[in-house]
């Protein structure tokens, strides 16, 4: 994993799930990680984790949905690491789960207040000292509700299809500064998110025996989306941006391969 020795790497939702998974994986990479989350025991827990492996972390505990909170933390993390050479967004909320025409307007609200909105706030508090040193990476986490409908889970789904649109927008506004947005589709791992898909009633039960099953197995290996998502951060992908990499996807010939504009963009609209 090389490439990212001493870079400067913000995670938000480093608290936990695979937000807390990649951090561990940049630290090992040798990066500098700002850990961003809402929760402090969590937060505290990740940076023992960090520190007791030999790597280099700090907290920095903010809300997503409070740009001023994020502009904040990253000011902190500046002083100490220096400005973010590479942004994660990591952070997310299921939100409600079951038919649209059941749930509440306050959820829906909250779901796109964290995962869109957040992400914006995290992109635009980097953007200025990334433009001025003319070099930076963004990525963020996405689903398989970003490639094509997911009944139940329509304020997700529609959260991360956003982000997508966003990263392919962004992707161009900064394509002359070096800057490369990409999202990364990391596949099914256990997390929080999957205890709260068992517990709901609102599901298929297709959906039940997915999340039955990466309870089960764990999903996706650490060690395969930690790959990716050092690759997508490192100067390795400096010719790639705007694009939607899956887990699943043969991406290590991407590092050698010339992409064409249409290749790895939104699937859904994509496919034949």
């Amino acid at each position: 994993m090389r490439g990212l020795k001493d870079k400067s790497i913000l995670i938000t939702g480093a608290g936990r799930g695979i937000g807390k998974r990649l951090a561990l994986g940049f630290a090992q990479a040798g990066a500098r990680v700002g850990l961003l989350a809402r929760t402090k025991a969590e937060l505290d827990l990740a940076h023992l984790e960090i520190e007791h492996s030999g790597g280099i972390a700090m907290r920095l505990r903010a809300d997503v949905r409070d740009y001023e909170q994020i502009t904040i933390a990253i000011e902190r993390m500046a002083v100490q690491f220096g400005p973010p050479n590479v942004l994660v967004c990591a952070a997310g909320v299921l939100g409600p789960v079951g038919p649209l025409a059941d749930a509440e307007p306050a959820a829906w609200r909250e779901t796109v207040e964290t995962n869109l909105l957040g992400a914006f706030h995290a992109c635009r508090a980097v953007l200025p000292s990334m433009r001025e040193r003319r070099a930076g990476k963004i990525l963020l986490l996405v689903d398989t509700g970003a490639e094509a409908g997911r009944p139940y889970f329509a304020a997700y789904a529609a959260t991360k299809t956003a982000l997508v649109r966003m990263a392919e927008s962004l992707a161009e506004e900064v394509r002359e500064d070096n800057i490369q947005v990409n999202c990364m589709n990391p596949g099914a791992a256990y997390t929080s998110m999957t205890d709260e898909i068992l517990a709901s009633s609102g599901i298929g039960e297709r959906d039940r025996a997915e999340a039955l099953q990466v309870r089960t197995n764990g999903g996706v290996l650490p060690e395969k989306q930690i790959q990716l998502a050092v690759f997508l951060a490192s100067d390795r992908s400096n010719h790639i941006s705007g694009k939607l990499i899956h887990i699943g996807d043969d991406w290590k010939r991407l590092e050698s391969a010339a992409l064409s504009h249409e290749a790895f963009a939104l699937r859904r609209l994509t496919r034949g």
